[in-house]
């Protein structure tokens, strides 16, 4: 076998790579120096042809230039983009209501939006918000993704120049950061209360567990539902990783009577599986659901759903851009929103 059928990489291009995603994700921010051809020598055990190669190849991919007698600093940023990049984890219906509350803030500043998926990938939104930095864009907002203690590290240091880089619907780690968010443990509890008023019966938590790994939103919904359950002397809540999972012989024998979604998609789920079932709603078992999109206020019957109030989150957030741009100090500018809970018919 040859080294190209091998998937053998030149030590070169390797090491090219390395250099590229350091500077993309900002252990090398604009205007720093980075290793001389000696460092590099020293540092990786190559040769000089080698170490001169990789600088040459960032000097022609236009991240760094070379200062004779002085070293290689990564290029500062040219002028600014009129442009929002949007940073999600996914995309939804609650996402896509998101950032279209976003787009109306950006067409009314004359502004224009475009939006990038890093697929729940802590390292993808790390290079997604470094690129947009060196690319210049007028703000960088960032929906996280559902681990952020791998991504604490980074916000913590980052160096964004002149671009506005914001955190927005939650976070778990960023009280050091610009950011406007909901507060998810109100809605639920806002949830919880409603369905203890309306049930005597047990009540279902069900989580949404699409991806894999840690979901620190997640955690704190179910945490903060399971505590209103036992607060109110109520037989523990039975958590469900999925739609799926529920039946109806669980529902007559746990005698459930409550089930609360952590989004619209898996409400029409669990409403459609109750039909089927001949269960009355909500009669027999109430359903809410946290999102209020259009699945929520258009569904027949309409769902019962906490209301993150998006277009909130979307006008602090173009507030806070106009402000940096006008010189304010917006570092401590933080906002939390409080989710609302719209009664319908489910």
């Amino acid at each position: 076998m040859n080294k190209r059928e091998s998937g053998f990489v030149p030590i070169y291009k390797q090491l090219f790579e390395a250099y590229r995603h350091a500077i993309l994700t900002q252990k090398y921010p604009p205007g720093s120096r980075i290793d001389s051809i000696n460092e590099i020598q020293k540092k990786h055990q190559v040769s000089r042809e080698t170490a001169k190669l990789v600088l040459s190849l960032l000097v022609k991919e236009g991240l760094i230039y070379q200062k004779p007698g002085k070293g290689s600093f990564v290029l500062t940023l040219g002028p600014r983009k009129p442009v929002w990049g949007v940073v999600v984890p996914f995309v939804s219906a609650y996402i896509e209501e998101l950032v279209q509350d976003l787009e109306r803030e950006a067409h009314r500043m004359e502004r224009k939006l475009e939006l990038f998926v890093d697929h729940n990938q802590w390292e993808e939104e790390i290079r997604l918000v470094g690129m947009l930095i060196r690319e210049q864009y007028e703000a960088v907002i960032v929906v996280p993704t559902f681990d952020e203690t791998k991504t604490a590290e980074f916000y913590r240091n980052l160096v964004s120049g002149g671009t506005l880089v914001s955190l927005l619907d939650h976070t778990m780690a960023g009280s050091y950061f610009t950011y406007a968010i909901q507060s998810y443990d109100l809605g639920v509890r806002r949830a919880a209360k409603y369905l203890l008023g309306r049930t005597q019966g047990c009540l279902v938590f069900l989580k949404n567990s699409i991806w894999i790994g840690r979901n620190m939103v997640q955690e704190l919904m179910e945490e903060t539902f399971l505590e209103c359950v036992e607060e109110a002397g109520r037989p523990p809540a039975i958590v469900l990783e999925r739609a799926s999972d529920l039946h109806k012989e669980l529902i007559d024998s746990k005698n459930i009577q409550g089930i609360f979604c952590c989004d619209d998609t898996d409400a029409v789920r669990v409403i459609g599986r109750l039909k089927e079932w001949g269960i009355r709603i909500p009669e027999e078992v109430s359903v809410i659901s946290y999102g209020n999109t259009d699945l929520a206020r258009y569904f027949t019957p309409r769902i019962t759903s906490i209301d993150p109030h998006g277009e909130e989150m979307a006008k602090r957030i173009a507030q806070m851009i106009q402000a940096y741009q006008q010189g304010e100090d917006i570092r401590f500018c933080q906002y939390v929103i409080q989710p609302e809970l719209v009664i319908r018919e489910t």
